[in-house]
């Protein structure tokens, strides 16, 4: 098994997962990743968090192609932080979890005030009688070094093709399609909505997409990931997605919206005239983006669709042997 927040699963985390399935399938152990909901730096420091890089559910999906079997969501409050070094140890890893080989990243630290580090752990499991090893970081060609800081700066930036160099994977982000406020309707320009769950996304503003889910191909649009500051002044983050040339009915439907390029930062507009006259320009560049195809997006080399079984939210269900079903289950149910 492994722990740790994985935020964004990017390509050292992707090779720290290789090594932890090698590992797995040379002892016929089931790949278990534990991770935290929310972030701890969320609980100490709401304001001063770093920004999400991704939604629980692209996390789980990520995990699950890069061969973990099994996720442990442990939500992380005061309860959970205010534990020990070796309670942590004694709980979760040899009672609750009866790891037998552990792979931490190199900057692991775990326990109260952060207090147990890769030789506490290593101890731990002389005692214990797991095997635990530490993973060295991953650079990139340039030396520079794979983390999450990274690709959030670059989603931040709006640099895309950097995020998606450091991910090795697309930008996206999946959800349920709910009911809006039909304002875009009004516009003339209707939008599948989004909700997102996290008042502090890394990627924000004004982008063109393609969307999958919807056809067997994936269908081009414009979308909208912010605050909307021109009609809502709620905080509430939202991603809309206007799709071209496309009519019909999505409520409900799993989608899966990669982003393509940025075309700009939200705007507060005087009023909302304004406000289509804008959207109407972000429509037209994402049809000249897309006209070198048709006007459809074009193929998607990672995946065309949603995937046939998605990652679940996290329920309590015990996870598989190797070569089961992928599962995920909270920790409350194994204290």
């Amino acid at each position: 098994m492994t722990i740790g927040n994985f935020d964004g699963v990017h390509r050292g985390h992707q090779a720290l997962l290789a090594r932890v399935r090698a590992a797995a399938n040379a002892r016929a152990l089931p790949v278990c990743v534990m991770t935290f909901e929310p972030h701890p730096r969320e609980f100490f420091d709401p304001a001063g968090a770093p920004p999400r890089i991704a939604m629980l559910r692209d996390k789980l999906e990520a995990l699950r192609r890069n061969g973990v079997d099994r996720v442990v969501v442990e939500h992380f409050n005061h309860t959970f932080a205010s534990q020990s070094p070796t309670a942590f140890v004694e709980h979760i890893i040899v009672n609750g979890l009866h790891a037998r080989w552990v792979m931490i990243g190199d900057d692991f630290r775990y326990g109260a005030k952060r207090a147990g580090d890769f030789l506490s752990l290593k101890a731990a499991g002389a005692q214990y009688g797991f095997e635990v090893e530490q993973m060295p970081t991953v650079a990139d060609p340039c030396g520079a070094r794979i983390s999450s800081s990274a690709v959030r700066a670059s989603l931040v930036a709006g640099d895309l093709a950097a995020a998606r160099t450091a991910l090795g994977r697309a930008v996206v982000i999946s959800g349920h399609v709910v009911h809006g406020m039909k304002l875009g309707r009004d516009l003339g320009f209707p939008t599948l909505n989004l909700p997102i769950s996290h008042k502090r996304p890394a990627l924000a503003g004004i982008f063109i997409v393609r969307v999958h889910g919807i056809e067997a191909d994936p269908v081009p649009g414009v979308a909208s990931l912010g605050w909307r500051p021109t009609v809502d002044n709620s905080g509430r983050v939202l991603l809309e997605v206007h799709l071209l040339d496309w009519h019909g009915d999505a409520y409900g439907k799993l989608v899966r919206v990669e982003f393509l390029e940025k075309l700009r930062d939200e705007q507060k507009f005087v009023d909302l005239e304004a406000l289509g006259r804008a959207i109407a320009c972000d429509v037209a560049a994402a049809r000249e983006y897309f006209a070198p195809q048709g006007g459809r997006a074009p193929a998607d080399p990672d995946r065309a669709a949603v995937p046939t079984h998605p990652a679940k939210q996290p329920e309590q269900r015990g996870g598989p042997g190797p070569g089961g079903d992928f599962a995920t289950s909270a920790t409350d149910r194994i204290r």
